[in-house]
């Protein structure tokens, strides 16, 4: 008796911590709410689904997408009613946008997160078709603006690894007014000839860190736009072992400096990534423009610069076509940047350029480590309105006046 006993109260306990392990965390497949792995039939009813489902949930949830293609339209993501604030999209199969770019070309993004918390997404591909209107656009003809593939707005505690964005019809990867998010092994891809293919753009968010990812895309592979919050903000691209940034434009900040009243931007952090065949590498960029705007505390370190056509750039006369632009002078102010340890090779004979304003001048600047050659040569410098100063061994020769 005794041990029927002991075997009943076994079983009940079994059953209870089986039980407690399911509800800890519900799986919603959307293969079982009806989307199709053909890449043909829409799935966006069976993806919706499973997100009002896993938000309603007062437990940890999964939103699990199987091996195969699955058509998704445009498709936003709310958050403002989630009881839930665990939720992981795992992702085995490949999200396909429709491919007719018209279906989300003017819709401004295409996979949408909005007001959410603690959202991870793990693993898949977002493939958003988008080599048609990159064709319409090179052509000159009059074509949507095209969708950013994955957006997150005023977002907090977002986790994405793992995850890859091809064929972008703009940006890949938007992360706008959110705090503490985490990119960690992104695979971003596009052609060199694709236009406005931002890889990550990070606006007006704090505690962004992107960690050992690649990044192959025909604009800016990363970007930090003028308008920001004026708040301290550590931005980082921190990898391991390395991130690889290829054929596309630079690592950007700015452009800054088109309102007088712009907040600034500091506490950006670049480093251990690889650069190779870009336009530029590091910039700083800013209009010449009126502007109470500033850049500070900006660390640029151990970078490798492989055949990149502007290694180091400030630019503070940036003013396409000469208008908008009185006096021809940005007033924002550009200190405390520093460059430490980048070495390898330059495309053009001037390695190193900071072109700063003559009202506002670049100060602070420092110099540590650096080592750039233009055909087995050391490279040239070019300083203008700039001073700061330099140590260890620094090639080009330092132009910066102190």
């Amino acid at each position: 008796m005794a041990s029927l006993v002991s075997f009943l109260a076994f079983h009940f306990l079994f059953t209870i911590f089986q039980y407690s392990s399911l509800a800890a965390n519900v799986n919603y497949n959307v293969q079982t709410l009806g989307a199709k792995p053909d890449g043909k039939t829409d799935s966006t009813k069976a993806f919706l689904s499973a997100w009002t489902s896993a938000c309603a949930s007062g437990q940890p949830a999964t939103i699990y997408v199987p091996p195969g293609r699955f058509l998704l339209g445009t498709a936003t993501f709310a958050g403002q009613s989630c009881k839930n604030l665990a939720i992981t999209i795992h992702i085995d199969g490949t999200l396909v946008a429709p491919s007719n770019y018209n279906v989300i070309g003017n819709s401004g993004t295409w996979i949408n997160f909005q007001r959410v918390t603690g959202v991870s997404v793990n693993g898949g591909t977002l493939d958003a078709q988008g080599a048609n209107l990159w064709a319409c656009k090179n052509s000159g003809k009059s074509c949507p603006t095209g969708a950013t593939t994955l957006a997150f707005y005023n977002s907090k505690n977002i986790m994405i690894n793992g995850l890859s964005s091809i064929n972008s019809q703009k940006f890949h990867i938007l992360v706008y007014g959110s705090q503490n998010a985490k990119l960690v092994g992104m695979k971003v891809s596009a052609p060199g000839n694709s236009p406005n293919t931002d890889g990550i753009h990070v606006e007006k968010s704090s505690d962004v860190t992107i960690m050992n990812s690649k990044i192959e895309t025909g604009d800016d592979c990363l970007y930090r736009p003028w308008h920001l919050q004026p708040v301290d903000r550590k931005c980082r691209l921190w990898p391991w072992p390395w991130n690889k940034i290829n054929l596309c434009a630079f690592c950007s900040i700015g452009s800054l400096g088109w309102e007088m009243q712009e907040p600034g931007v500091q506490n950006v952090t670049v480093k251990s990534a690889t650069f190779t065949g870009t336009q530029n590498g590091v910039r700083v960029k800013t209009w010449a423009r009126p502007s109470k705007g500033f850049v500070k505390y900006v660390l640029f370190q151990h970078l490798v610069m492989v055949n990149v056509e502007n290694p180091i750039i400030i630019d503070q006369n940036y003013c396409p076509g000469g208008h908008n632009c009185p006096d021809q002078v940005s007033g924002v102010k550009i200190s405390d940047i520093t460059y430490q340890d980048i070495h390898e090779s330059s495309a053009t004979e001037i390695a190193m350029k900071f072109d700063c304003s003559r009202g506002n001048p670049c100060s602070d600047i420092n110099l540590e480590d650096v080592k750039l050659t233009y055909k087995n040569e050391p490279a040239h410098s070019s300083c203008i309105n700039a001073d700061g100063k330099a140590s260890g061994l620094v090639q080009p020769n330092n132009c910066l006046y102190n």
